[in-house]
């Protein structure tokens, strides 16, 4: 039925444009005025995507600091589906998907961390997460959370002011959601649409609806959204890197894992290659296929009721959104890691008969990787079932009382609250003991795997585990606010505009952890290998993925009925299972002061105006986590708090050197507070599935940098900009991560912090399994550098028909930024960004009449994996590869009630993936070879109708 309506809806938008706009061109042209008459005065009214462009560049133009906006045409009309998709068009923006649904989540400001950037609604300060995030505990705000048409503008500060809310080390980004009075008139607009995903052959409906309304003094708005999504991904993984048999069987290991192939087993054959050969050749610590499909929903709800006269304007303001995501995820392949014989005796393939021995096989002399047929291989067949949830509530009293033509006093109290859930089981049995033959061909996303045992026998799997945990992560936040703005004269025709203000804002952020994998284990072992043999089934959970020709395409796996039936997270996650090492509450609560002002005058004929301004903060933290103690090392209840304070400078300016040519310039302090998870968590391991943990440190202090912006900015002509901007950040006290190798049973963590994989068939994770440990410290002073371009023009200039065209495009440039050194086993530094390099935005667009088209490429460049910030000792640096996405629309307005809109995203189906470097140069760069978690997430096609009455 979907299929059927979107192979109707667009032959039916291209009729009516193609009809339409030849109607157009055969109606009478109006008559010529008579001799003599006075020609009557010609009105061009802007209105689409080049409607909120201009309305965007006149914000801009008449701020003093860096300051961006993106504007919604009319209310509830945003220009792109997905806020953190439009913040991508700004310089310096780039954008973090989510890695389930392929929608923009977070952002990154001008390269530095998310949690680097503060997001207020309304001006107060918010906090959300979602899906991956859900127990991270990082600060930030996931965009994900809201449907983009509950947002009327977005305005984005690069350049501290003083009346800006501190923390946003990068910049400030302020959603401003609409109100009745932004168009006083009543309006009822629409949005249908049908979107197709062409990887999981699947369509879901999307709506939008919003009343708005004013009679007299009073207005009231309320506004309803709801979208569907179902995203399938694929691809490979490595899940950890590379290593070889050379470098894994040292101690401390070499690199991410330990491995040590099997030479002594009657079978070895090392063809013509050397001993030495093969141990230096690099094998993934997993090889192995991935699939996904990620159903979403969500829901959103806006309202606004307003009061305003000329001299007071008061207004009730409410959001609220609620984010579901309901995830199937299933992966099949060789373990290569952590395998060594040391008992010939064990079971083939199992501990302590696990090492893979070569039988015949190849070494690539390009990329060094090891292949061909090894036997006494392990195969795991896994899937993990997750469900998470985000309800997000927001409700503000805002009001403006202008007490004289002169003074104003402006307050707001307002409340929000985030909760998030996310739960999930994962399940997996293995095959021993096996000859197995890998090859990458040409494609390292989809390689090629066989064998000499069957896939779908179930009977040839054992050595099931299962794993499943439950997080729950909470943001609640309160904000008091009360502002006054004086307009004053200054001698010399100057003026000024005064604004101080008190700021008090509290917020709690909590982290719940419960891992039932123990009882969940308990519950296995009772079933035994027959019992959950009879829990498989041969046909896999999720269809419509590409797998290639040379990989299996049915294997035994697990449905998610079955496995929650067996193992229901919720039933075996109790409040029993909570665990303490993970868990904390942290509350900040910041009282702040500023003041500021404007000031404005010529000097030498040319306008300049300028604001100087300063804030002052004081923070109070209190922390509530458990820590062991005693003989026993239990965890009790610990509480920690602490006190600082912060004053911070800006100055920003702004001189008309031309009628359309403006330089600025902004130099101010800000700071950012160090992420919740490494401040209040002690030791922990974020992934289960990796044999990497994080310690805390409470005693970290907040961040401070010293920002220097200065930029040209030539507004040719209307609607139109060429800009240059240099950016300097200057950070000291800076969070840097240390990284050293340890073993679990040095970290004093239970066996159920680690997953099933590392788990032997008691649920006992081996003490002396190699482990990575991440702390972190003030570091001394760092430099964050480099430049933007930006570049805007509606193509008015041109002859019809060709007029209607425009573009947009912007550069940002970043200067090599790495919190350590990454040093060669040979001694030589090599340079490494922890941020890409460089990221730029293209849009081209077409609107004339009532046909408009977009399309726009965004690309960010490689940047250093935060796994991997130094040398492991195998000279690999693990880099997220570099990646562009490409989306377009069409639409055709049939008349002031009706459009039609094509909407088609990640038109270039890009490939997302990690990939280790040989920092060496010896076997190529690994872009193509050594790839480590590599997707595709498939194009998205929405048609529908939108309008208004």
């Amino acid at each position: 039925m979907h299929k059927k309506l979107l192979a109707t809806l667009l032959p039916l938008a291209l009729a009516a444009a193609y009809g339409n706009d030849a109607a157009a061109q055969q109606a009478a042209a109006p008559a010529a005025p008579a001799e003599g008459a006075a020609a009557e005065p010609t009105t061009v009214v802007v209105t689409g995507f080049r409607s909120s462009l201009q309305k965007a560049l006149n914000l801009k133009q008449q701020a003093i600091g860096v300051r961006d906006s993106i504007v919604a045409e009319d209310i509830g009309k945003f220009p792109e589906a997905n806020i953190a998709e439009s913040l991508q068009r700004v310089p310096g923006i780039i954008l973090n998907r989510d890695e389930s649904s392929a929608e923009g989540q977070r952002i990154s400001i001008r390269g530095l961390p998310t949690e680097y950037s503060v997001t207020t609604l309304n001006g107060a300060p918010v906090n959300t997460t979602s899906t991956s995030t859900i127990g991270s505990a990082a600060r930030g705000f996931n965009y994900d959370v809201f449907a983009s048409e509950l947002f009327g503008r977005v305005d984005f500060y690069k350049s501290p002011l003083a009346e800006l809310s501190e923390g946003g080390l990068g910049g400030v980004v302020d959603l401003q959601t609409p109100r009745p009075f932004d168009n006083p008139k009543r309006t009822i607009r629409y949005a249908v649409s049908e979107a197709y995903n062409t990887m999981s052959k699947n369509a879901d409906p999307m709506g939008f609806a919003l009343y708005s309304n004013t009679w007299g003094h009073w207005g009231f708005l309320a506004g309803v959204s709801h979208s569907a999504s179902t995203n399938n991904r694929s691809g490979f993984e490595a899940t950890g890197g590379y290593n070889s048999s050379a470098r894994g069987s040292q101690s401390p290991v070499k690199g991410n894992f330990a491995m040590q192939l099997d030479y002594d087993d009657p079978r070895a054959n090392l063809g013509g290659y050397t001993r030495s050969q093969i141990d230096n050749a690099l094998l993934p610590r997993i090889y192995r296929f991935y699939g996904s499909a990620n159903e979403r929903t969500r829901d959103g709800l806006v309202s606004s009721l307003q009061y305003k006269t000329a001299d007071l304007n008061l207004s009730l303001d409410v959001l609220g959104s609620k984010l579901t995501n309901h995830r199937d995820e299933m992966y099949m392949g060789l373990l290569i890691r952590n395998s060594k014989t040391t008992n010939r005796a064990a079971p083939a393939g199992q501990n302590g008969h696990n090492g893979l021995v070569p039988l015949n096989v190849h070494i690539d002399p390009d990329s060094n990787l090891l292949t061909g047929t090894f036997g006494n291989t392990s195969y795991s067949s896994g899937v993990t079932y997750s469900e998470d949830e985000t309800k997000f509530g927001y409700a503000a009293l805002n009001g403006r009382w202008a007490a004289t033509s002169k003074l104003a006093l402006t307050g707001q109290l307002s409340a929000n609250n985030s909760n998030a859930l996310t739960y999930q089981d994962t399940l997996s049995g293995q095959i021993f003991g096996v000859d197995s033959t890998i090859d990458y061909g040409s494609d390292h996303v989809y390689p090629s795997l066989s064998s000499t045992s069957s896939y779908t026998d179930l009977n040839n799997y054992q050595g099931f585990g299962v794993g499943t945990t439950w997080t729950r992560e909470t943001d609640k936040g309160k904000q008091g606010r009360l502002v006054a703005d004086w307009d004053y004269d200054l001698p010399g025709d100057w003026t000024g505009h005064l604004k101080a203000g008190v700021v008090y804002v509290e917020t709690t952020k909590g982290i719940a952890k419960r891992n039932g994998t123990a009882a969940a284990t308990a519950k296995l072992n009772g079933l035994g290998n027959a019992g959950m043999r009879g829990l498989m089934t041969t046909s896999l959970p999720v269809d419509n993925l590409d797998m290639g020709a040379g990989w299996p395409h049915a294997w035994g796996t697990f449905t998610r009925g079955a496995t929650y039936s067996a193992f229901d997270p919720l039933a075996y996650n109790t409040e029993a299972t909570f665990t303490p090492a993970q868990s904390f509450s942290a509350t900040e609560k910041v009282s702040t002061g500023f003041i500021q002002s404007d000031f404005k005058g010529e000097v030498a004929g040319h306008e300049l105006r300028f604001n100087a301004g300063v804030r002052y903060s004081r923070t109070e933290t209190g922390i509530d986590n458990f820590k062991q103690q005693g003989a026993s090392l239990a965890y009790a209840a610990n509480h920690e708090q602490g006190t600082y304070s912060n004053v911070l400078p800006a100055f920003s300016a702004a001189l008309d050197l031309t009628e359309n040519l403006m330089w600025r310039a902004s130099w101010g302090k800000t700071v950012s507070r160090a992420s919740l998870s490494i401040i209040a968590a002690q030791t922990v391991i974020p992934n289960p599935f990796d044999n990497s943990a994080t310690a805390g440190n409470a005693s970290l202090k907040p961040q401070q940098s010293k920002n220097l912006d200065t930029s040209l900015e030539w507004y040719f002509q209307p609607g139109s900009l060429l800009s240059a901007a240099v950016f300097r950040k200057k950070l000291t006290d800076a969070t840097v991560a240390n990284t050293t190798n340890t073993t679990f049973g040095a970290l004093g963590l239970p066996d159920t912090a680690l997953g099933a994989i590392f788990q032997d068939a008691n649920g006992h994770v081996d003490p002396n399994l190699p482990m990575t440990l991440r702390s972190y410290t003030n570091a001394g002073e760092q430099t964050l550098k480099g430049y933007e371009l930006a570049y805007q023009q509606a193509f008015t200039f041109l002859p019809e028909p060709f007029k209607g065209f425009g573009a947009l495009a912007s550069y940002t440039h970043i200067d090599p930024f790495n919190s350590a050194k990454w040093i060669t086993n040979a001694g030589k530094e090599i340079e490494v960004n922890s941020v890409p390099k460089y990221a730029y935005s293209t849009t081209a667009y077409y609107e004339r009449g009532p046909l408009a088209l977009r399309m726009s490429y965004n690309y960010k460049g490689r940047s250093l994996h935060s796994d991997n910030p130094r040398n492991l000792g195998d000279d690999l640096i693990r880099w997220h590869a570099g990646r562009g996405y490409l989306d377009a629309n069409a639409s055709y307005k049939i008349n002031e009630q009706l459009e039609l809109r094509i909407d088609a995203m990640n038109l270039s189906n890009t490939l997302a993936y990690d990939y280790f470097e040989d920092a060496s140069g010896q076997y190529g760069s690994g872009k193509k070879t050594r790839m480590d978690y590599a997707k595709y997430d498939g194009r998205t096609i929405k048609v529908g109708l939108r309008g208004k009455f």
